[in-house]
């Protein structure tokens, strides 16, 4: 966390907004990939992208300055930065940029937001967002999932671990690193329809079509199913206000087998709210995102597992930061 101290540092943060807009405005009009192995004039650039000669050049002058262009003699390459990480066809591609633009959006409504108690104008179906934001998301969260869920697999016991439900659970990436660390168990992934077809092109990518199957439907108006030794709940309880995760708590518990564990990843806050830090900052994400959203604390998350009949509820930080709660089904 940054405490402000000065006001060089808040002018500082303040102004940081121009940095990130030009680096999501070169993104969201592909500058990196029409540079991909080849270098170009901004005039030439411009006319590839049908913008404006003058303002694409200042553009690229500053992503020249940011180290993520090179220019020489008027003509512009990408750096070795960008040909790894900010071309869509490297392994390493940064795909989450395209959900930080949409969160852009989002973010700028804020204080209306702040006035009105509740997110303005913004679709809040994600089944009316469309398959290009639906995909950048999907693919935002993978990429943040891929090295979290390598990390609790070290971290869970998955003694007798056989069935796993694996709820809103997006692309698939936890339960593809338990699966990996427990080879004689299986997976279920829970979401919505239009996020199936995108969850079994990740299933086939990791080559798990025989362990990893699907489920679509609503987790709050459509049952998960029964006879799983683990339900994971991870990143979807910030989306829903405390009588929806109160009744998700109750159907995760509910499809667990005796003895079967319940486990939830979210920002787990203090009494007071403010820490963690990213916690506080992720409840206002929610406010200019969800109807209804927010971070909750341990004391909140725990009372709705013991009201599910849970026991044995603990807590695990891991190494990185994660935050994970447990609760044990008799």
């Amino acid at each position: 966390m940054m405490k402000i101290e000065t006001p060089d540092m808040l002018m500082e943060l303040v102004n940081g907004f121009r940095l990130s807009r030009i680096i999501l405005t070169a993104y969201e009009l592909k500058v990196f990939d029409h540079l991909d192995g080849k270098s170009c004039s901004s005039a030439d650039l411009a006319s590839l992208i049908n913008t404006d000669k003058r303002a694409t050049d200042r553009l690229m002058n500053v992503l020249t300055g940011l180290g993520l262009l090179d220019k020489k003699h008027g003509l512009f390459t990408n750096s070795a930065f960008s040909e790894k990480y900010m071309v869509s066809s490297s392994p390493a591609f940064l795909g989450g940029l395209g959900h930080t633009s949409d969160l852009w959006r989002r973010w700028n409504t804020l204080t209306e937001a702040v006035c009105k108690g509740t997110a303005v104008e913004f679709e809040m179906d994600i089944n009316k967002r469309g398959d290009t934001w639906l995909e950048a998301f999907i693919a935002a969260m993978h990429a943040r999932a891929v090295s979290q869920a390598e990390e609790l697999a070290t971290l869970l016991d998955l003694e007798g671990v056989n069935s796993i439900l694996d709820v809103g659970g997006g692309s698939g990436a936890f339960s593809f690193a338990l699966l990996k660390k427990n080879p004689q168990a299986t997976a279920v992934i829970f979401d919505l329809p239009n996020v199936e077809p995108i969850t079994r092109k990740y299933i086939s990518r990791y080559k798990l079509d025989e362990k990893a199957g699907t489920a679509r439907g609503n987790y709050l108006a459509d049952s998960l199913g029964s006879g799983f030794d683990m339900v994971l709940m991870f990143a979807i309880i910030h989306i829903n206000d405390p009588g929806e995760n109160e009744l998700l708590i109750q159907k995760g518990a509910d499809a667990l087998n005796p003895g079967g564990q319940l486990v939830i990843m979210d920002h787990l806050m203090s009494d007071d709210r403010t820490q963690p830090f990213q916690g506080a900052v992720f409840a206002i994400n929610m406010l200019v995102g969800t109807p209804r959203g927010d971070t909750y604390t341990v004391a909140e998350i725990s009372s709705w597992m013991k009201s599910a009949g849970l026991e044995d509820i603990r807590t695990i930080e891991a190494p990185s930061g994660s935050q994970y709660i447990i609760g044990t089904k008799p």
